[in-house]
C-alpha cells in the first residue's frame, strides 16, 4: 500500500498503522516544521518528503491507498482563541480534503481536538462533514477517543475514518474496550513515569535516567487561579499560580507547555522526553535525533516536547488500523 501522511509530525499515524499490520510499501509525507521533517526522515528512512501540503498535487503522486492527517488544531482548541475554520491554521484541513478528492484513497483517517465538535456553535464540524461528503463515495464514521483507554494520559481526540465500499460488512467504530486487567494497567503506568533524573550536559542537555523513585509519584500542573475563588474563569481576574494535583492516575494532555505536567514527589520536575514518548506510544528516544539535510543531529529538547505534544497517539491509531483490517478495508 502507498501512504500519504499530511501534517506528519513525529509519524504517529505511520507507526500505528505498521503496528496494526499494514504493509506500507511507500510513504510520502508533508510537513513544514524542520525538526519534525528531520525526525521523520530519521525514523522512516524510505519515506519521501514532498513539501508543504499547499503545494502537493495528486497528479504528481502515484496511486495512493491511505491518507492520514491530524490537521492543525489551534483554532478549534478549547484553550485557543476559537477562530475555527476561519483561522489560518485550521483552514488547512481544506487542503487535505482537496487531496482526498484528487487521490481517491481506499480510506483516510483524520484526527483533531474535541473542541472541533463545538467550534462556532458546531457549524465548523458540520461544514467539515459536508466537505467530506461532497467528495462522494466514502462512508464516514467517527468517535471521540481518549488515550487513557490505552495509556495513562488524558487526551481526548476526534478520530474520523472515511472508506470506500459501502456494501462491506462491519464498522470501524466504536473501538472495543480494552480487556487489560487493572494490574496490567498499573504496571504500565509505573513503567512510563517512574524515572528520576539529573540535569547534565548529556546529549543536547537531555534528561538522563538514573534510578526509580522510592516515593509515590503524582502528576500536577501549575494553574493560574483567582486566589479568592479558584473556580472563577472571568477574563481579567487577578490570578496566582498554584500547584494542582491530578488525582486520576493519568497525566494531563501532553502539550509543549512545561507547567501542564509536573511530576511531584519530594520535589517537582517536568516529565522527561522519554516519558512523553511513552505516554504517546512511541519507542524510547524516538525524538532524540533527526536527519537534518543528511546530517544526523541531536534534536533540541524543547522541540522533543513539541513533537510529542503535537503527535497522535500511536496506540489509538493502531486500534483503528486493526478495525480496518478486521473489516477488510
Amino acid at each position: 500500500m502507498k501512504h500519504l501522511d499530511l501534517f506528519s509530525g513525529a509519524g504517529g499515524f505511520t507507526l500505528g498503522l505498521k503496528q496494526a499490520g499494514f504493509s506500507i510499501k511507500k510513504t510520502y509525507f508533508s510537513e513544514i516544521d524542520k525538526h519534525a521533517i528531520a525526525n521523520y526522515k530519521q525514523n522512516f528512512k524510505d519515506a519521501e518528503y514532498i513539501g508543504s501540503v499547499s503545494n502537493v498535487r495528486g497528479r504528481d503522486l502515484p496511486k495512493i491507498d491511505i491518507i492520514t492527517f491530524g490537521s492543525p488544531c489551534q483554532d478549534f482548541s478549547l484553550a485557543g482563541k476559537r477562530k475555527g475554520m476561519e483561522g489560518d491554521r485550521s483552514s488547512l484541513i481544506l487542503e487535505a480534503i482537496r487531496l482526498i478528492e484528487e487521490c481517491r484513497p481506499r480510506f483516510f483517517i483524520w484526527e483533531n481536538v474535541k473542541g472541533t465538535f463545538s467550534s462556532n456553535n458546531r457549524e465548523d464540524f458540520a461544514a467539515i462533514l459536508q466537505a467530506f461528503t461532497n467528495i462522494g463515495g466514502y462512508r464516514l464514521e467517527w468517535q471521540l477517543l481518549n488515550t487513557k483507554r490505552f495509556l495513562p494520559q488524558n487526551r481526548e481526540r476526534i478520530y474520523l475514518v472515511g472508506y470506500t465500499g459501502e456494501k462491506r460488512g462491519g464498522k470501524i467504530f466504536p473501538i472495543p474496550e480494552s480487556n487489560r486487567s487493572i494490574n496490567e494497567l498499573q504496571r504500565q503506568q509505573a513503567n512510563i513515569c517512574t524515572l528520576t533524573t539529573r540535569y547534565g550536559s548529556g546529549s543536547g542537555g537531555s534528561y538522563i535516567a538514573e534510578r526509580e523513585f522510592d516515593a509515590q509519584e503524582v502528576i500536577g500542573a501549575m494553574r493560574g487561579r483567582n486566589p479568592l475563588n479558584s473556580s472563577d474563569r472571568t477574563t481579567g481576574s487577578k490570578t496566582v499560580q498554584r500547584l494542582e494535583i491530578n488525582k486520576n492516575n493519568v497525566t494531563n494532555t501532553l502539550t509543549s507547555v512545561q507547567k501542564d505536567n509536573l511530576v511531584v514527589t519530594d520535589r517537582i520536575r517536568r516529565l522527561t522526553p522519554i516519558e512523553c514518548e511513552r505516554l504517546q506510544g512511541f519507542p524510547d528516544n524516538w525524538t532524540r535525533s533527526g536527519n537534518y539535510d543528511g546530517e544526523i543531529k541531536i534534536t533540541p529538547e524543547s522541540q522533543r516536547y513539541k513533537l510529542m505534544g503535537n503527535a497522535v497517539t500511536v496506540n489509538v491509531v493502531e486500534a483503528i488500523g486493526k478495525q480496518l483490517k478486521i473489516n477488510k478495508l
